[in-house]
């Protein structure tokens, strides 16, 4: 009999007792489950692979953010006749999408409600032949969002904790960019930290596209450009109201963009870094079942009434 459920387990916390008691709870309870446990890159994607020819309902990625983002390439790999929902057990270091989401962090909470819990259509991002479910950060965004400090990033709060990591560096250099969105002109700036989100969070908590939302079918783009150390206050300024199109800093929403950069660049994919240098993002609307709790906040019918 095929297992109606199938973890794919980081290598690292194999030896959770935690997870060891409550699978074995779930399956005296009568639930078939069974576990692949990751050695090296690529087996979720190939555990995963191997699921939808099985006729496994139910992944659940029992990880970090990284795991989580090969476990999502690897079901876009599989027929969408035969591709099991996602369920989410955060078990890694920063956990942003779970955490995002409202997912329960503890183990014995968290696998019982990705075993059981219901599953609602959610948008991918695709951005050449790489799947993003929750943030992309370029530039040195991609660095900073490790290395700020917690209690800078909980003083300033929001994107801002990025500008204050720029001002600090003493190697900072900005890339040379072009992007373009639907309908418009191409636009060409230097930038010091860009985002692409789904969802919103990264970096261990910070939510970089803050107004983003998982089902609304469209990718959120926050770019803060060079700036002269004398506007620093036009700068915290609009990182505080977020405009379109301000004198340093841009946030935009699009189903779609296609960007390109004069030479290679550092990109962060939802914990993974990758090269890129030219190529396009698009939304795809409800590619991707995934078990979340009924007051997601990345979820549009959760979107407070004043927004």
């Amino acid at each position: 009999m095929n297992s109606l459920i199938r973890i794919i387990l980081n290598g690292k916390s194999a030896t959770s007792a935690e997870l060891r008691e409550t699978v074995a709870f779930l399956r005296q309870d009568g639930t078939a489950v069974d576990v692949r446990v990751t050695w090296e890159q690529g087996d979720a994607a190939r555990f995963v692979q191997e699921a939808g020819r099985d006729g496994v309902q139910r992944i659940i990625s029992a990880g970090g953010d990284g795991t989580l983002h090969e476990v999502v390439n690897g079901l876009m790999e599989v027929p969408a006749s035969a591709r099991p929902i996602l369920g989410i057990l955060p078990m890694g270091t920063a956990n942003d999408f779970a955490k995002s989401c409202n997912l329960p962090l503890l183990v014995p909470e968290a696998l019982r409600f990705a075993a059981t819990g219901d599953a609602v259509p959610v948008d991918l991002i695709q951005i050449n032949d790489k799947y993003l479910l929750n943030v992309a950060t370029s530039g040195f965004g991609a660095e900073v969002t490790a290395s700020t400090p917690p209690e800078l990033k909980r003083f300033l709060g929001g994107a801002s904790y990025a500008l204050m990591g720029l001002i600090l560096s003493l190697n900072l250099q900005p890339h040379d960019g072009e992007v373009l969105l639907p309908g418009s002109e191409a636009y060409r700036a230097q930038v010091l930290v860009g985002a692409v989100g789904n969802g919103r969070q990264a970096g261990g908590g910070i939510n970089l596209t803050p107004r983003a939302y998982i089902d609304d079918g469209l990718l959120d783009l926050l770019y803060i450009r060079q700036f002269p150390i004398t506007d620093l206050g036009t700068v915290i300024q609009e990182l505080s109201t977020l405009p379109a199109e301000g004198t340093y800093v841009g946030y935009l929403q699009a189903p779609s963009l296609e960007f390109a950069h004069q030479h290679a660049i550092n990109v962060n994919l939802d914990g993974e870094s990758y090269s890129i240098k030219k190529g396009k993002a698009e939304v795809l609307p409800g590619e991707l079942e995934i078990i979340l709790p009924h007051d997601c906040p990345l979820l549009l019918k959760n979107r407070p009434a004043h927004f």
